[in-house]
């Protein structure tokens, strides 16, 4: 299997957060994605799972392969996507009969990140390093070549964390493909490494041409929260009330304000 990327750029919320992101990754390859908060890591990993359809751009797979790409893919998430309610083992066989061409069975990827003695144990019970746990050992239950992995070692202990790294190196040992957003190293020897650090800004900055002094704007656009709390102050201090209005006298109690009978 092989990923092409070119040009791609992903636009959220009316907010250019990148453009020009172009790279391709075969079989046994490993792409770390690395920037500040919002740079674009996660959304660059919704793009490639289909979830974001991308501003300009491309994203194919470079094989022979009918299959759409989107099912040929795992995506582990900020969340874990969990039932609460279910158990460890419950949640892995739902993503396995979902999912399609079976791997491991639940009982059997809850062994290989260390789970297995909390199988029967409904998800809520468990840690948030636990629930991590389970999420990636959906990665085991069914058969895909490429995962997506958002901050993977988030919640994980040091114990964890090495054997999430031996089962990402046994998946590019078997041809596999993985593209990685994170902070943190996570120790995959060769991977390539992509920096999404374009300082594109932010509507609420107030930049001319985004949010700023532009003709399409007609001047600077403030936070929402300064102007609630500038609304604030001034209702304090008696200058408006706090729906912007000037505030209106309370009417005289009986007997105040008039002379004696």
């Amino acid at each position: 299997m092989r990923i092409i990327v070119e040009n791609l750029a992903c636009r959220r919320s009316g907010r250019l957060v990148f453009e020009n992101v172009s790279f391709t990754l075969s079989g046994g390859e490993a792409l770390v994605v690395t920037g500040r908060n919002g740079a674009g890591k996660s959304s660059l990993l919704g793009l490639l799972a289909g979830r974001l359809r991308p501003e300009a751009g491309t994203i194919r797979a470079g094989d022979t392969d009918e299959q759409p790409l989107v099912e040929r893919l795992h995506l582990v998430a900020h969340r874990d996507a969990l039932k609460s309610a279910l158990t460890a083992e419950e949640n892995l066989a739902f993503a396995r009969d979902l999912l399609g061409d079976p791997g491991l069975s639940p009982r059997e990827a809850l062994a290989a990140v260390g789970l297995e003695h909390a199988a029967t144990l409904p998800v809520a019970y468990l840690s948030a390093g636990q629930r991590r746990r389970v999420a990636l050992a959906r990665l085991l239950v069914a058969h895909r070549s490429l995962w997506l992995l958002d901050e993977p070692t988030a919640a994980l202990d040091a114990a964890a964390q090495d054997t999430l790294l031996h089962l990402m190196t046994a998946h590019l040992a078997g041809a596999g493909l993985i593209v990685a957003a994170t902070h943190a190293p996570l120790g995959i020897g060769g991977a390539k490494e992509l920096r999404l650090d374009n300082q594109i800004p932010s509507p609420l900055r107030g930049e001319e041409g985004v949010g700023g002094d532009s003709p399409e704007h007609g001047g600077a656009i403030k936070n929402a929260a300064n102007i609630e709390l500038e609304r604030d102050e001034r209702a304090l201090s008696g200058i408006v009330s706090p729906g912007g209005e000037p505030p209106t006298p309370s009417p005289p109690r009986e007997g105040e304000g008039r002379g004696a009978p």
